[in-house]
């Protein structure tokens, strides 16, 4: 069945036919099980803007509909490329989400600003970037990490419904490492309705903690959408950005299993987009690419699946490496790490 996205003339309708398409919570949006990562587009390296440009216009026409994007990547850059892709493209032929609150990777006193004219100013220039009228999820990012987790309750959301109440977001997200916070929000906000969490890197081939997650979100008819599959690089054989905060101890695994795969022919990146992308309650898995050979590794990835070596090695690769973990994530880490430079600052 084709999904309410589909543009005849402008997709490719054997690619939307092949591809999954899944209900977001209770939001009525089919999207696709894969999902388009604005973060390559602005946090991972240099690009040629026409590259990624030609990856968003190719993952729409491949049946890719939901693209998630933030001011946070790049400085505004991702949303400013996706802004240029999108000019000309049908806007039923997608559903594109961004976020507020997150706009800094290193200083800790602008990595967020959940406050309501902050979250104004920010949306607006998102939609400037975008060239939208409206998008379709606006989130709240890394709310896990604010040193004043209660003004996402009293400022951040209260002001995402007034988006929607104007017509320039259809529906709230909130987004984050910790699911235990994402929990949380959702059940502290009585005022303002939590339709979709973003959780990255929690369900993959090192960490399955979103799974115990699962049925409550179900139970409020959240729609779930991961990210991160590849634990922000630890399972790939270029390894994470400097900046990953993992211990080295995950590191050091992480990159002992890459070596065991490449010395059998295999990319570790491969066999955990597999893993990621066949697990169950998701409804999208969104994907970093920021060209259009990233993007159809991916799509070959979820329509094919590994081949039997592939999968061989992915089953050592769990018993071997994986399976007794003692620690398997890096969850507070970052937020002890950025409470001790508040201290500093005085913003404790």
């Amino acid at each position: 069945m084709l999904p309410p996205t589909y543009v005849p003339g402008f997709h490719d309708e054997a690619a939307v036919r092949a591809m999954r398409y899944n209900d977001l919570g209770t939001t009525g949006l089919k999207v696709s099980h894969l999902g388009f990562g604005g973060a390559a587009l602005g946090c991972f390296g240099d690009f040629p803007e026409e590259e990624g440009i030609a990856a968003v216009r190719e993952a729409i026409r491949q049946g890719i509909n939901y693209i998630d994007t933030a001011p946070l990547y790049g400085l505004g850059r991702s949303e400013e490329v996706i802004g240029k892709a999108l000019k000309g493209i049908p806007r039923k032929a997608y559903y594109i989400a961004t976020k507020v609150a997150r706009y800094s990777m290193e200083d800790p006193r602008t990595i967020f600003d959940f406050s309501a004219q902050k979250t104004r100013e920010s949306f607006a220039k998102s939609l400037e970037l975008l060239q939208l009228d409206y998008v379709d999820v606006i989130q709240v990012h890394d709310l896990d990490l604010a040193n004043k987790p209660d003004l996402v309750i009293r400022e951040t959301l209260p002001v995402l419904q007034e988006f929607v109440a104007a017509g320039k977001a259809r529906f709230i997200g909130i987004t984050g490492y910790h699911p235990e916070a994402l929990r949380e929000i959702i059940e502290k906000s009585t005022s303002v309705k939590v339709d979709t969490v973003l959780s990255f890197a929690r369900d993959t081939l090192l960490d399955d903690t979103l799974q115990r997650h699962m049925p409550f979100f179900k139970e409020k008819g959240v729609g779930v959408i991961c990210a991160a599959g590849t634990a922000m690089g630890l399972l790939s054989s270029t390894g994470p950005q400097p900046w990953h905060p993992a211990p080295q101890k995950l590191r050091d695994v992480c990159r002992v299993a890459a070596d065991y795969c490449k010395e059998r022919g295999v990319e570790l990146a491969r066999l955990a987009m597999h893993h990621a992308l066949t697990r169950e309650g998701q409804a999208t898995h969104v994907v970093g690419i920021n060209s259009t050979q990233i993007l159809h590794s991916n799509l070959q990835i979820l329509r094919d699946g590994l081949t039997s070596t592939e999968q061989e090695v992915l089953h050592d690769v769990q018993k071997k490496f994986f399976a007794q973990l003692p620690v398997r994530h890096w969850e507070g880490l970052e937020l002890t790490m950025l409470r001790e430079e508040w201290r500093k600052l005085g913003m404790l």
